[in-house]
């Protein structure tokens, strides 16, 4: 294929929409992108929140193209293992992963993978994000943030925290906000995010870090009370929240975010295809009302602003989980 700049090749991907695709020239092929159906890979079971979303994607890339996106869910070890089945596939864009923050964590934490994230798949688009939420127990004597701090720094022992278990991401929020204040908290792992909402409802546990979807019902029916969203801005759902950066630690924000990745070695045509049918699908408004109601943010953007995203997230957390001497039971 002919080299050109990015800039050429999304121009060109975005002309050739309206037929669906577009077409490649040179040596490596003849015909347009795509002209048979697509797999994307969702590496979470069925029937949540990151399958819904995969299928909503589905659905638009699948109108605007003219062929079928067929959704495989293939759950398991935190998304390993339907990301090990991207990293597999051939470099040809027909085979999509939708993948989750654990895709920048897993490399620290599960160190023996056959695969990096970094080395082996490629960017196509940053889809969105959902902040995490810091709450408390609707009648918890901690008002505030600060409060937290407060009593962490009085007495080690005083404050607990819940997660869904060890490496999951209310964990390694928890574990940089320890690391970034100085502070002793007690980590509680669950076996699940289910029983930790109970313990913590009930008080047993100090705080929790919960995505929107997870806990926005619980706030409305007074269960439990937010103290700091982790986003630079204030989140729409809950806008009376402050964020870290109003607080002055914006190092703290956390997130569960998505995005779509191929093999590494996808032609970069190919790709920027891709990526424009993922901006399109982004722009309609029942797909933006649709993630906001799964507590979403929408982001779009170019597979080198995903890329470097990635990057900075890997780095961060990394770092986190090496200094919190963190171990998967």
């Amino acid at each position: 294929m002919k080299t050109q700049s990015w800039r050429s090749a999304f121009c060109a991907a975005a002309a050739a929409l309206a037929l669906g695709g577009v077409p490649f020239t040179g040596a490596a092929a003849q015909a347009a992108f795509p002209v048979k159906p697509m797999t994307l890979v969702v590496p979470f079971p069925a029937g949540g929140a990151v399958d819904t979303l995969g299928r909503l994607f589905a659905e638009h890339i699948s109108a605007q193209t003219g062929q079928a996106v067929i959704v495989e869910n293939r759950g398991g070890a935190n998304g390993n293992i339907g990301t090990e089945v991207v990293v597999k596939a051939p470099a040809d864009g027909y085979t999509m992963l939708l993948a989750a923050n654990g895709l920048a964590t897993n490399s620290s934490i599960y160190p023996n993978r056959s695969f990096n994230e970094l080395r082996d798949l490629s960017p196509v688009a940053y889809v969105g994000y959902a902040p995490l939420i810091m709450v408390v127990a609707q009648g918890s004597e901690l008002k505030s943030f600060q409060d937290v701090i407060d009593k962490a720094n009085a007495d080690p022992h005083a404050i607990s925290f819940a997660s869904a278990g060890t490496g999951s991401a209310p964990h390694l929020a928890s574990e940089l906000l320890k690391l970034t204040t100085g502070t002793s908290m007690l980590h509680v792992p669950y076996k699940g995010g289910a029983p930790a909402k109970v313990d913590l409802v009930s008080g047993r546990v100090s705080f929790m870090f919960l995505n929107p979807l997870e806990v926005v019902p619980q706030i409305e029916a007074k269960r439990l009370r937010p103290l700091v969203v982790g986003s630079a801005e204030r989140f729409d759902l809950l806008p009376d929240v402050p964020t870290y950066k109003e607080l002055g630690l914006p190092e703290l924000e956390a997130r569960v975010w998505w995005g779509f990745m191929v093999p590494a070695g996808t032609p970069k045509a190919v790709i920027d295809v891709l990526n424009a049918q993922i901006n399109q699908a982004m722009r309609k408004d029942v797909v933006k009302e649709k993630m906001k109601q799964l507590g979403m943010v929408a982001v779009g953007g170019t597979p080198e602003e995903f890329g470097a995203f990635l990057r900075e997230q890997v780095d961060k957390w990394a770092r986190v989980v090496k200094a919190s001497n963190m171990e998967l039971k």
